[in-house]
């Protein structure tokens, strides 16, 4: 198997947040457990840590518009 595409990572970071988007926090250490811990990412661990990093922009971005 080779590397996920980012930009397919993202689509999928951006689907989870949307489907979810009080079970993530604006940590990314916090995110990353919460995606290994729910099972709702089974990819390798490069790809966790890269979808964590974009949900966690999201949630700053989000919060940043709120205010």
């Amino acid at each position: 198997m080779g590397k996920q595409m980012t930009g397919i990572l993202k689509s999928k970071a951006t689907k989870l947040f949307a489907m979810f988007p009080t079970e993530f926090a604006d940590d990314y250490e916090v995110n990353k457990k919460k995606l290994d811990s729910t099972g709702l990412f089974e990819y390798s661990k490069t790809d966790r840590n890269m979808v964590a990093g974009q949900i966690t922009r999201l949630v700053r971005k989000e919060q940043k518009k709120d205010d």
